[in-house]
Formats: C-alpha cells, structure tokens, sequence
C-alpha cells in the first residue's frame, strides 16, 4: 500500500534540481537552498524554465515519483513518470468478462446494487437529520421502494434486465409518479 505524502513544489525563479544520493537537491544559482530526502516526496512540482538532472529524474521514474514542469505562470509543460506495470492476464480476464453476458451480469448487479443502497442511505439520513423540513412519508415509500427494487435486482438474469429496470427503480412510486 503506497502512503500518500508530500508534494514538493518549487516556485524560486531560476531553481535547479539534481540528485545527490537519494535527496533532491534544489539550487539556485549554483548554491545548495534546499534539500529534501527522495522517500518523503509524492512528487514534485517546478515552476520554471531550469530544470531538473536527467538523473533526478530517471530516479523519480525508477522510484514512482511523479515529476512536473510547468511555466512560471502555471502552464503545463511536461511530465516524466516510470514504466507503466501492468498485468496482462488481468487485462485479458477483464475483455474476456466483457464480451460474456454471463459474466457481466453480476458485475453489472453489484454495480447497480450499491448504487441503490447509497441512494437509500442518502434519504434515510435526510429523513434521520432533516425530518421538520422534508416530507417524511413520501422519503420513507421511496426509500421503502429502493429496497424492494434492490431485492428484485438480484434475481435479474440477464444484462438487459439490471440496465433497463434501474431507472425504474430508483424513479418514484408508482402512486406517487
């Protein structure tokens, strides 16, 4: 698990960066400013035109640290990041899941299913902290409603079902419609 740490942004006019073992060294105008450990760093911003060490940032690469130019004023100018790593036999299952039907559907399902249930968390805390100013009993049918259409959603067998029953589910009662 990566832990998410510090962006370093660098915004001294006419600042160089360079590696010195596993530090980023940050100069200007030939003398040391600042000095910051590799393994602290998320990333690291320059604003400016001087640059950076083509080993700092090969070692940002190797190390997934993400390195980026922009122009004084904030346009973006380049970006230098590592190897894209990637299971092939991964992203070969996920096309396969894909094409089958069979093996959509309960993706589909589960997609859909917490969706439902988000939306039904959503008003049953309205009704919870907001009662004196809603409409507590027509929150309670479609709440009441988004559960019934969640179990009903689980018996769907086939992708046209979940997709076109969705809408319908989370639309108002029918009474209320």
């Amino acid at each position: 698990m990566k832990k998410l740490l510090n962006v370093l942004y660098v915004s001294t006019p006419d600042s160089y960066l360079s590696l010195d073992g596993e530090n980023v060294v940050i100069s200007v105008e030939g003398s040391e400013k600042f000095r910051i450990p590799i393994h602290n760093i998320e990333s690291i911003v320059c604003f400016g035109y001087k640059g950076a060490s083509p080993a700092l940032m090969g070692f940002c690469a190797k190390k997934g640290v993400g390195l980026c130019f922009l122009s004084p004023y904030g346009k973006f100018l380049a970006r230098v990041s590592g190897g894209v790593y990637g299971n092939v036999l991964l992203r070969k299952k996920q096309f396969s899941v894909s094409v089958n039907e069979n093996d959509c559907v309960p993706i589909a399902i589960n997609c859909i299913t917490g969706k439902l249930v988000n939306s039904r968390m959503v008003l049953e805390r309205g009704i919870r902290d907001h009662a004196e100013q809603l409409d507590v009993d027509t929150l309670e049918k479609v709440s009441a409603y988004i559960k019934d259409g969640t179990k009903r959603l689980q018996n769907c067998m086939v992708l046209a079902s979940p997709r076109a029953s969705s809408p319908q589910m989370i639309s108002m009662p029918p009474e209320r419609a």
